[in-house]
């Protein structure tokens, strides 16, 4: 659920097609996938759905390490800042990600209070958040961020004031789950309901009485049987192929909604909330982004100034990068979008630019890593791929969205 990290000297839209457009024009797939590059060039995540906790358990970041991720909402790259490594580049082909990201960091640098910084990401539904803009973060922002949450939307507002109107339920993914919220209401159900169960025991009989029974319905499988429906969660059409695996998407969903809804404790898992509740826990014990939690404000604000965001291509700045130059690798799920040959160049520039010891991390809308067969096997040799490792950390990923979690690290120097 990602930007992606595709060829070249283009533009990021351009890259986006590269990506994307494995279809002549003029064939259904072809137009299926025009239609999601489209639905993509605005603000997709307003949060990212990737666990930070299982990434920095996977990187194991030291002070001396730096990074490179894909930034999607922002979130992850400040959340690693919690293990202060010495530097981070957060790549995205997305310019609304990319200024979301400016938005956060400026905030994290100037906002002078941490009440201040959580009002505006955690709670964001506060004309105080459009306040604190004026006065403290814009004078800060470069020129294209200033337009692009300066510039009025449709509905007359401006970008910026979704910050005073629950901006979780704003962008492309959260209007996906606001309207899968009124398709469940439209069977009795209302999802928020969850939120309110006081253990486990509770959560999974909620879910298996009122939840799972909705992916029955005739009219649900027949909007999750089409590729069109999850262009909302991120998904393009050749991602949702490896998503399905062979099976119905109604059971594919059930299974990560079933993984989200009851394997963790709704007071440790801020992603159940987004889903949900479509917010974030407001009590003073909530479940928080690493980057939200009052522990880890002063890192945050120390390693904001650490951090580069770059609009383009993951491979296109790695290209700009000198050799044994970078430690971790963060893809999220980009490859999944990917051709064989963009895999083998993405792979070629991370292993001209590791470090000794470097390590790679990723997602997969399947359970297996799809690497071998695909990517050069004189690149992939030069890696070690942590198996066990990768499945133990998938499984506490708190998401529930992927399949599969993945760790590579650089073997030693014959």
């Amino acid at each position: 659920m990602t930007a992606i990290a595709a060829d070249s000297d283009l533009s990021s839209a351009d890259a986006l097609k590269a990506a994307v457009h494995q279809h002549r024009a003029i064939t259904p797939s072809g137009v299926l996938e025009r239609l999601f590059t489209l639905a993509f060039g605005g603000l997709v995540y307003p949060q990212i759905w990737e666990d930070p906790v299982v990434d920095l358990a996977a990187m194991e970041l030291g002070s001396d390490h730096r990074v490179i991720t894909i930034a999607s909402g922002g979130c992850n790259a400040l959340s690693y800042m919690a293990a202060s490594p010495e530097s981070l580049i957060a790549v995205d082909l997305n310019p609304a990600h990319i200024a979301l990201t400016r938005l956060k960091l400026a905030a994290a640098r100037h906002l002078p209070v941490y009440e201040q910084f959580r009002r505006f990401f955690a709670d964001a539904d506060s004309h105080a958040n459009t306040a604190a803009y004026r006065a403290w973060l814009k004078p800060h922002l470069d020129s294209d961020t200033q337009r692009y949450w300066d510039k009025k939307t449709l509905n007359g507002r401006r970008r910026i004031d979704m910050f005073a109107r629950r901006f979780y339920r704003h962008g492309l993914l959260g209007r996906f789950i606001g309207l899968a919220h009124l398709v469940a209401r439209l069977y009795g159900v209302r999802p928020e309901t969850i939120i309110n169960m006081a253990d486990l025991a509770e959560q999974r009989i909620f879910f298996d009485d009122h939840i799972a029974p909705i992916f029955d319905k005739r009219l649900v499988r027949f909007i999750t049987g089409r590729k069109l429906s999850l262009y909302g969660l991120g998904i393009p059409p050749a991602q949702y192929e490896k998503l399905a695996g062979g099976r119905s998407m109604a059971e594919v969903l059930i299974e990560r909604l079933r993984k989200l809804a009851c394997d963790f404790p709704l007071n440790e898992n801020y992603f159940a909330w987004q889903a949900f509740a479509r917010r974030y826990d407001t009590g003073e014990t909530a479940a928080l982004p690493l980057y939200l939690q009052r522990e880890n404000f002063s890192a945050i604000k120390r390693g904001a100034e650490r951090i580069t965001p770059y609009l383009g291509s993951f491979t296109q700045c790695l290209k700009a990068h000198p050799a044994a130059s970078l430690d971790r690798y963060v893809l999220l799920d980009a490859q999944d979008w990917m051709t064989d040959d963009q895999l083998s160049e993405l792979w070629s520039e991370i292993t001209r630019t590791a470090k000794p010891g470097a390590r790679v991390i990723f997602r997969t809308a399947g359970e297996a890593t799809i690497l071998p067969g695909r990517v050069r096997p004189d690149i992939l040799e030069r890696w070690t791929y942590e198996a066990e490792r990768s499945r133990i950390l998938g499984y506490m990923d708190r998401s529930a969205i992927y399949g599969g979690f993945h760790l590579y690290q650089l073997k030693a120097a014959d």
